[in-house]
């Protein structure tokens, strides 16, 4: 079996940490498909996965998501990540591009991770967008009871 599927997802998030876009690409199998949920974006292949991923790294050049917490299934990798970074580019939404506000955010996630073999064949990434909007300005804080 190789290296452990834990050890290949936690490469895949050190990869993407580094911009490393070559070993990134290279743990995806050809039809991977990239589903975020808060986005509703939803992309198949690597290399639209990396176009999408160099996004997230555009608008958060010094992003890092560290793994707070790996359980591993038969076939699936979760990762509990925590998503820290300084809004300094241009950040896509589906409301239009939001300037930077040079604001550092933290924003807790999760990625269920399948895999075909030693390689990835399905990331689902949840993430709080709503905190991570919140802590950039682009919207208001919400009412606490």
């Amino acid at each position: 079996m190789g290296t452990n599927r834990v050890q290949l997802a936690k490469q895949n998030i050190e990869a993407f940490n580094k911009g490393d876009w070559e070993t990134f690409r290279a743990s995806l199998t050809p039809d991977n498909v990239y589903q975020e949920f808060a986005t509703q974006r939803k992309t198949q292949g690597p290399d639209a996965i990396v176009e999408l991923s160099k996004g997230w790294r555009k608008a958060f050049p010094d992003v890092k998501g560290t793994i707070k917490k790996a359980v591993e299934g038969d076939d699936t990798v979760v990762l509990e990540i925590v998503w820290e970074g300084t809004h300094s580019g241009e950040l896509a939404s589906a409301m239009g591009p939001i300037a930077p506000t040079y604001k550092h955010v933290t924003t807790p996630a999760v990625q269920v991770v399948t895999f075909k073999g030693d390689k990835i064949a399905e990331t689902k990434h949840y993430f709080d967008l709503m905190s991570l909007l919140v802590q950039i300005g682009a919207m208001p804080a919400p009412a606490t009871a």
